[in-house]
């Protein structure tokens, strides 16, 4: 399929020609639903903790004697039944990350490229590079051409002028090929693609 290629001024730079084998695809929820889900946990901390009946800080000292009571038996006040007690089976410091193979993560790259085409949300930029690292430039860019929540996708290296330009507009992420994911294409509602991100892409997906 082709699609245009403008400048950062709004100019129409071209054509260019996207393959159809990961732009043209019939998106799928279930596939992308599925990278989502593995990608935000693995990196979910799993720092959660709680302290067991071993762990708690209490005297360790029989309440009361076992037998004539008429209560319950109990050996001391860690048990988990006691205020401030030990907690039975409470969470512990662990990993949430699932497997999920590479063949499969790269379909669901594919997909989110595709949706995105569907959508009419992707764009082709020429270039994203910057003579002098102004954010006051770059944001009247965005503004022009009307780009709100958008994510960048350029080549191997991203323009330093430009990275630094674009580090305090909250409504722009940039991000080099290499780092292209799911779930950071699906969270903003525009997509951009540099020739030299097009270029990088189709080169890893194929």
């Amino acid at each position: 399929m082709k699609a245009d290629v403008i400048q950062l001024d709004a100019k129409i730079a071209g054509t260019i020609e996207l393959s159809d084998e990961i732009f043209g695809l019939e998106p799928r929820a279930d596939i992308l639903q599925r990278v989502v889900r593995y990608q935000l946990a693995k990196r979910q901390a799993g720092t959660h903790k709680t302290k067991g009946r071993s762990e708690t800080s209490y005297s360790t000292k029989k309440i009361y004697r076992q037998k004539g009571t008429g209560g319950a038996r109990h050996g001391d006040r860690n048990a988990p039944i006691f205020r401030k007690g030990g907690v039975y089976k409470g969470p512990v410091p662990r990993s949430h990350a699932h497997d999920l193979t590479k063949k499969f993560r790269k379909l669901g790259l594919k997909h989110a490229l595709s949706a995105k085409v569907a959508a009419g949300e992707l764009i082709i930029l020429d270039i994203a590079e910057m003579a002098e690292a102004k954010t006051k430039i770059l944001a009247k860019v965005i503004k022009d051409l009307g780009w709100k929540r958008t994510l960048i996708i350029d080549g191997a290296e991203v323009n330093a002028n430009f990275e630094l330009a674009a580090r305090n507009i909250d409504t722009l992420d940039i991000l080099c090929s290499d780092g292209a994911n799911v779930y950071d294409i699906l969270r903003r509602d525009t997509l951009v693609l540099t020739k030299a991100g097009v270029e990088a892409l189709e080169a890893r997906l194929k």
